[in-house]
C-alpha cells in the first residue's frame, strides 16, 4: 500500500509540474507571470480543487527555505559585480530603511484601519516587508525586460540583500510576543550579531567555496553539480548555526564565485539556474497547496486594502525616502518603486506564526497569501508597460549562441570571449592573416549577419563580424585593439 501511495504521490508532482509549465508558457503569451499560474496550479490541486490535503506548514517552511537558499546562490552567481558594484550603498539602504519603512507603515495601518494590536500589526508589516528575489529574477527573466540605468542591477541587489532583514524583522517580533519583557533593545544585539556573521561568513566560505571548485579535482564532470550543491548547502546551514543570516551568507558568497573563474563555470551556472527555477516552481506549487480559496474570502476585503495600501503607499514611501540622497532620475526611483514585487518570501516567513502558535495566525496567513496574489497579478503583468511609460525600458542585448563551448580548466588564463569588428578598424577589410595576430590567439567562429564561418588566413573581415577568439587576457588586449581601432 506504501508503494502504491509513494507512486500516486509522485505521479500528482509529475502532473502538476507539468501542468504548471504548459501553463506558464500560455501565461507568458497572454502576459500574465508564471508565478501567479504556479500558485493557481497549487490552488486547484488543494481540498478545494481536486482534493489534495496538504496542511504541513512545517513541511513548507523547510523546502521554503531550502529553495531560497539556492535561488539566492544563484541569484549571486548571476550578479554582475562591476555593474552592481556603483549600487551597493543604495541597494544597502533599499534593504534596510526600506524594509523598515514598509514595515512601519503596514503596521500603523493595520492597527489604525483594522485594529489590530501593535505587535500583531508589526508581524503583518515584517512579513511583506522584503521584495522577493525569486519573485523579481523570474519576471524580469521573463519579460526579457531590459531597464536604463542602474535600476535591474539595484533591484536584483536589493531583492537578494533585504531577506535577512525582513526574516530578523518576523523572529525578533515573535520573539518578542513571546517575552514582551526583552523590550526592542532587547533583540537588537541579535541583528547585529546575525548580519556581521552572515556577512564574514559569506565572504570566507565564499572564498574558501571557490578554491574548493578550482583545487578539487574530481573524476567525473557531472560530480561538479554536486560540489556546487554540498557548497552552498555547507555555506547557508554554516553559517546559520554559528547564529548568522544563512541568507545573506549565501548571496554574499554567490556573487564571490561567480564572478571569479573556475572549473565548469558555464555548466554550473547553467545547472544551478535550472535548479533555481524548479525551486521556484516546486515551491509556488506547495504554498499554492496550502490555501483552501474559501479561506480568503472573508479576509478579502482586509487583505485587498493592506494590498493596495503597500503597492501604492509603503513601496513608494520606502523608496524615495531611502533613495532621498541618491542621484537618481525621478523615473527610475519609480520604477524601483513599482517592482516591489512580493512572492514566496512572505508567504514562508507566514508560517513561522503558525507553527510559534501565534492567536490568529491563520488570518495572518491568509491575509499575506492575499497581498502576495495581489502584488504578483498587479505589478507583475505591468511592468512593461510602467517601463514604457516612465521611459526607462530599453531593449536588452542580442546575445550569440555559438554552437561551441569551452570550459576553462582553472589552472589556465585562457579566455574564450567575442570581439566586434568595428567600423574603420585595422580589421574591417583585411584578411585574418594579415592582421598579424599573437600566435596564442585562436579565431575559433567567426559570426556573420547570423551564419557562423569557420575562419580561414585568407577570410576577409567586414565591420559588424564578431570573432569568438581563444586566448589569454595579454593577447586579448592585443586581438581587441586591431579589431576596435
Amino acid at each position: 500500500m506504501g508503494e502504491v501511495h509513494t507512486e500516486v504521490f509522485l505521479l500528482a508532482v509529475g502532473v502538476m509540474l507539468l501542468v504548471s509549465l504548459l501553463f506558464s508558457r500560455l501565461g507568458g503569451r497572454l502576459g500574465i507571470p508564471g508565478l501567479l499560474l504556479f500558485l493557481g496550479v497549487g490552488m486547484l490541486a488543494g481540498s478545494d480543487g481536486l482534493g489534495i490535503q496538504f496542511q504541513d506548514y512545517q513541511g513548507a517552511q523547510a523546502l521554503g527555505t531550502l529553495a531560497l537558499c539556492f535561488i539566492l546562490f544563484q541569484g549571486g552567481l548571476d550578479t554582475n559585480w562591476a555593474k552592481t558594484r556603483p549600487v551597493v550603498r543604495r541597494g544597502l539602504s533599499l534593504a534596510t530603511v526600506g524594509v523598515l519603512v514598509t514595515a512601519g507603515v503596514m503596521a500603523a495601518f493595520a492597527h489604525y484601519a483594522f485594529g489590530f494590536p501593535w505587535l500583531a500589526a508589526w508581524l503583518l508589516g515584517a512579513i511583506v516587508s522584503s521584495t522577493d528575489a525569486s519573485a523579481v529574477f523570474s519576471v524580469l527573466k521573463e519579460r526579457q525586460l531590459g531597464l536604463k540605468g542602474d535600476v535591474a542591477p539595484l533591484l536584483e541587489f536589493e531583492s537578494g540583500g533585504n531577506d535577512p532583514m525582513a526574516v530578523f524583522l518576523t523572529v525578533g517580533i515573535l520573539e518578542l510576543m513571546a517575552n514582551p519583557e526583552l523590550g526592542v533593545l532587547g533583540i537588537l544585539p541579535l541583528f547585529v550579531k546575525q548580519m556581521l556573521i552572515g556577512a564574514a561568513f559569506g565572504v570566507v566560505l565564499g572564498r574558501a567555496g571557490l578554491w574548493i571548485l578550482n583545487r578539487l579535482q574530481l573524476q567525473f564532470e557531472g560530480l561538479y553539480s554536486v560540489l556546487s550543491l554540498a557548497l552552498a548547502l555547507t555555506i547557508f546551514a554554516g553559517t546559520a548555526v554559528a547564529g548568522g543570516s544563512g541568507f545573506l551568507a549565501i548571496y554574499i558568497a554567490g556573487v564571490i564565485i561567480g564572478n571569479a573563474e573556475f572549473i565548469h563555470k558555464r555548466s554550473l551556472i547553467g545547472f544551478h539556474d535550472g535548479l533555481s527555477w524548479l525551486m521556484q516552481v516546486a515551491m509556488f506549487l506547495t504554498l499554492g497547496l496550502l490555501v483552501n480559496p474559501h479561506e480568503l474570502l472573508p479576509t478579502a476585503g482586509l487583505a485587498l486594502a493592506c494590498a493596495l495600501v503597500l503597492v501604492f503607499v509603503a513601496r513608494p514611501l520606502s523608496v524615495y525616502l531611502s533613495l532621498a540622497r541618491a542621484k537618481m532620475p525621478l523615473n527610475e526611483k519609480s520604477m524601483v518603486a513599482w517592482v516591489g514585487l512580493r512572492g514566496a518570501v512572505p508567504i514562508v516567513l507566514a508560517t513561522f506564526p503558525l507553527l510559534a502558535g501565534v492567536e490568529q495566525a491563520q488570518t495572518l496567513f491568509n491575509i499575506v497569501f492575499f497581498i502576495v496574489l495581489t502584488s504578483v497579478l498587479l505589478q507583475g503583468t505591468t511592468l512593461t508597460l510602467v517601463a514604457r511609460f516612465l521611459h526607462v525600458r530599453e531593449a536588452l542585448p542580442e546575445v550569440t549562441q555559438y554552437p561551441i563551448t569551452y570550459t576553462p580548466t582553472g589552472h589556465n588564463k585562457n579566455e574564450m570571449v567575442e570581439v566586434e569588428v568595428r567600423a574603420g578598424s585595422a580589421a574591417d577589410g583585411q584578411r585574418i592573416m594579415d592582421l598579424k595576430l599573437p600566435p596564442e590567439a585562436l579565431v575559433i567562429l567567426v559570426h556573420r549577419a547570423g551564419e557562423f564561418l569557420i575562419p580561414k588566413g585568407a577570410t576577409e573581415l567586414i565591420a559588424g563580424d564578431s570573432l569568438l577568439v581563444l586566448a589569454g587576457e595579454t593577447e586579448l588586449r592585443e586581438v581587441e585593439g586591431k579589431l576596435h581601432r
